[in-house]
């Protein structure tokens, strides 16, 4: 920015400014660092037919750097399996891992903009987490983020998204993901 301020992503500041303050009286924190906070945000796409198609990766990776807003890794094969026609090294998929504003930013446009566009939504699992605070929901389509031009897309792919948090237990890491408004279903739905 010309004047010198520094960006801040609209959910960062309404951490700093209200979530931060509602956790440590809802938990009954002493200290605000003990307040659980977001840390990462990873996404995945795993290219199954890749194996006959290594250029599928390629084109996976650069619909993921039109999502994430930065470069992803290639995933490759650790072993071979005769069975899948998968040799070691084979390229399989594409992640990337977001942190600081692009993490911030992400979160927001997930929440907002993708979401609301999947069809038939009603809202993500409550009890997706992993007992230590992080977060894992699977997308269908990863044509619902804007960025993605449609009729550049060669074939609909699914993407994992995990949400990773410093909270040491599920109900905290809940009710952090709760105020940044995620839509979880009703338990039973």
């Amino acid at each position: 920015m010309a004047d010198g301020s520094q960006y801040i992503p609209r959910l960062k500041a309404l951490f700093e400014s209200e979530i931060r303050a509602k956790l440590q009286e809802e938990f009954g924190y002493k200290n605000a660092m003990q307040v659980p906070q977001l840390e990462k945000i990873v996404l995945n796409i795993g290219v199954g037919d890749a194996v006959q198609d290594t250029k599928r990766v390629k084109k996976a990776a650069e619909e993921l750097a039109l999502i994430a807003g930065q470069q992803p890794v290639i995933t490759r094969a650790k072993n071979s399996i005769a069975g899948f026609k998968v040799r070691e090294g084979m390229p399989l998929g594409t992640k990337v891992t977001l942190r600081r504003a692009r993490m911030y930013d992400f979160l927001d446009r997930l929440i907002t903009v993708a979401m609301p566009r999947i069809r038939d939504f009603r809202g993500v699992k409550v009890n997706s987490f992993d007992g230590r605070g992080n977060y894992a929901l699977g997308l269908k389509e990863h044509i619902i983020f804007p960025e993605v031009d449609y009729d550049k897309v060669d074939q609909v792919r699914g993407m994992d998204v995990i949400i990773c948090t410093t909270a040491e237990n599920d109900d905290e890491a809940r009710a952090l993901l709760k105020h940044f408004n995620m839509p979880f279903t009703q338990p039973g739905q």
